[in-house]
């Protein structure tokens, strides 16, 4: 088994429960289980500005699936959301990112681990270290080091985790 972490993001369709209905499938994929889910975090888009703001997660599984697998999986999932793939870093119902496979580096044609880019953005970096603070990310360093050089900016906790979920404020 190995722990693997999930970067969940959505922009359309009630962004809220596309999160929640994804951790519940993730807790569901066979051989594995959910072992954390961070608090849902709003970040401005990445792409074009004309888009809704993002709810953003990330989520630690324990996986026996390898690598290729776990991505298959993770797409069904979005296909099931109705994921769309167009315009890049354009509006999405659900966006899974496989951001860690243990400590694998992978580059694959359809598949690079760590997730490129994962160093540099917040909507990742801070629910990362919400449910793993002392990660050491596979040839990135110390998470916390990553975390250190990436501004918050307007990236805001809007429904904090408690028992390892997400839970409505009160």
């Amino acid at each position: 088994m190995v722990t693997a972490y999930i970067g969940l993001g959505s922009n359309l369709a009630d962004p809220r429960s596309q999160l929640l209905t994804a951790f519940d499938e993730l807790a569901r994929l066979a051989n594995g289980r959910l072992l954390a889910a961070s608090s849902l975090y709003r970040s401005a888009p990445l792409g074009p500005a004309e888009q809704p703001d993002y709810l953003n997660a990330v989520a630690a599984l324990e996986t026996g699936l390898a690598p290729l697998a776990l991505l298959a999986e993770l797409q069904a999932i979005e296909a099931a959301h109705q994921r769309v793939r167009g315009e890049r870093w354009g509006p999405r119902t659900l966006d899974l990112d496989l951001l860690l496979y243990g400590d694998q580096r992978l580059d694959l044609p359809t598949l690079k681990v760590p997730h490129p880019g994962l160093y540099e953005r917040n909507f990742v970096l801070y629910p990362l270290a919400e449910i793993a603070p002392g990660l050491a990310i596979p040839g990135l360093g110390a998470l916390g080091e990553l975390l250190a050089r990436c501004e918050r900016g307007s990236l805001a906790v809007v429904e904090k985790a408690i028992h390892g979920r997400p839970h409505a404020p009160d």
